[in-house]
């Protein structure tokens, strides 16, 4: 295995390539869209309906999809002047978060017990 320093960096690398999906799915109200959109319907939901089912306006609605879609998480598809959002992570995207959680444990598995607590 590689030295700390090396596992370190390492880590940061992996953190900052999956810097957007990290911060598109810490945010409390993009969580709450996409459980909307898994409860809806696979061929998609428009901003209007996804804004019906929270207290947002459309246009907040519409800031937050474009995040997730930069994070890769959402794709849109346009049906005459209709825009709707699917979900669609990409494969990539899926990987590199498992693959920096795995390393994360490798990382930690190697950290000596602190258990002692002190507050």
């Amino acid at each position: 295995m590689k030295n700390t320093i090396e596992n370190i960096e390492h880590l940061q690398r992996e953190f900052r390539s999956c810097q957007k999906v990290l911060s598109a799915i810490g945010d409390e109200t993009r969580m709450h869209i996409l459980f909307i959109m898994l409860n809806g319907s696979c061929s998609g939901q428009r901003v209007v309906d996804i804004a019906a089912k929270t207290n947002l306006s459309r246009p907040a609605v519409s800031h937050h999809m474009q995040i997730l879609k930069d994070a890769t998480l959402v794709k849109a598809r346009k049906e005459g002047t209709r825009i709707y959002y699917y979900l669609e992570p990409q494969r990539e995207q899926i990987e590199k978060l498992i693959g920096l959680f795995q390393d994360i444990r490798k990382i930690m598995s190697n950290v000596p017990e602190r258990s002692g607590e002190m507050m």
